[in-house]
């Protein structure tokens, strides 16, 4: 992915941020999903695809990572 891929990307920070320190933001490219921190958006990013993503969304949902 170049720079101007990225810059294609719409990012959406997480609806439970409301202020909060601890924001991330998600976006979508293609079959890949995208994970930035919302106060560095150029640090860099976690890539995953499409499968990856949704079965960390269902542990996270399940309380497996203890958030």
């Amino acid at each position: 992915m170049t720079r101007t891929d990225l810059g294609r990307v719409a990012f959406r920070k997480s609806s439970y941020s409301e202020g909060g320190n601890g924001c991330v933001e998600a976006g979508s490219f293609g079959s890949q999903r995208l994970v930035r921190d919302s106060k560095n958006p150029e640090g860099g990013f976690l890539t995953m695809e499409r499968d990856v993503w949704a079965a960390m969304l269902s542990q996270i949902k399940r309380g497996a990572y203890d958030l």
